[in-house]
């Protein structure tokens, strides 16, 4: 998500209108346009700015809505998992989890059930055949 789409997006969940934000930042509704149309790149110290109207560091906004997966396998399968992202994204990316390893246990649950099933039909099929 670009630097533009990641104001713009902040904005809007604060339901706040280019007016508000503008006014907040000190600047005209044009220019404050400009940068969440991406049409002008912001300063360091704009950027700063805004990060500060969203209540946030700078370095938490530009890395906001990007999601970073770092998983490091070591000795006897140990599994060490670093997930960088929003506690927003993070919680729906873990209830999507969730709900997939939920899904893997009803198949593998169906699957045993069916083999259950076809071993009692081949053993009636051997019984009848002798």
């Amino acid at each position: 998500m670009k630097f533009h789409e990641k104001i713009r997006f902040m904005r809007q969940s604060k339901n706040w209108s280019q007016e508000d934000m503008a006014d907040k930042l000190g600047m005209s509704v044009a220019g404050y346009a400009k940068i969440e149309q991406g049409r002008t790149d912001a300063n360091f110290s704009k950027m700063e700015q805004i990060a500060s109207v969203f209540d946030m560091d700078i370095v938490e906004l530009l890395s906001f809505g990007e999601k970073n997966v770092i998983c490091l396998i070591g000795d006897n399968s140990v599994n060490i998992s670093q997930i960088i992202g929003s506690s927003k994204d993070l919680a729906y990316e873990l209830q999507k989890l969730q709900l997939m390893l939920q899904h893997k246990d009803e198949m593998m649950t169906q699957k045993d059930k069916e083999i259950a099933g076809l071993k009692e039909v081949v053993a009636l099929l051997k019984a009848q055949a002798a």
